[in-house]
């Protein structure tokens, strides 16, 4: 497992958040499971480009932080739902509104980004 080298940051909200949602998938993550796409074979349909072993250990560490649940159901074979804690689903708004912004913002960001790619 990977130990941390330098202790986190943790002086300000801006900190914190980075801390937390700190993961190419973990906002995604979030969002889809927000809308009902609970099993993991279903959140790897919607993020087909991430490995199954990198959104489960993003995953796990959402469930850490305390922002999805885990729940195993007794059956064979086993079947796996996450859900949003009350915690978690207080970042939806804010998850919308960054949605939002880059929607708003779609053509200037797709420029700077091929831009900085292209150098």
């Amino acid at each position: 497992m990977y130990e941390r080298k330098i202790p986190p940051n943790l002086n300000c909200g801006l900190d914190l958040i980075g801390e937390v949602l700190y993961g190419k998938w973990k906002i995604r993550l979030l969002w889809f499971i927000n809308e009902g796409f609970l099993r993991p074979s279903e959140l790897q349909r919607k993020i087909p480009d991430a490995s199954r072993r990198v959104l489960n250990m993003q995953l796990k560490e959402l469930e850490d932080h305390e922002l999805v649940t885990k729940e195993i159901y007794p059956v064979v074979p086993p079947k796996v739902e996450y859900s949003l804690t009350e915690f978690g689903k207080t970042l939806i708004p804010v998850i919308s509104a960054l949605g939002q912004w880059g929607d708003e913002h779609e053509e200037k960001l797709k420029k700077v980004i091929l831009s900085r790619l292209e150098k």
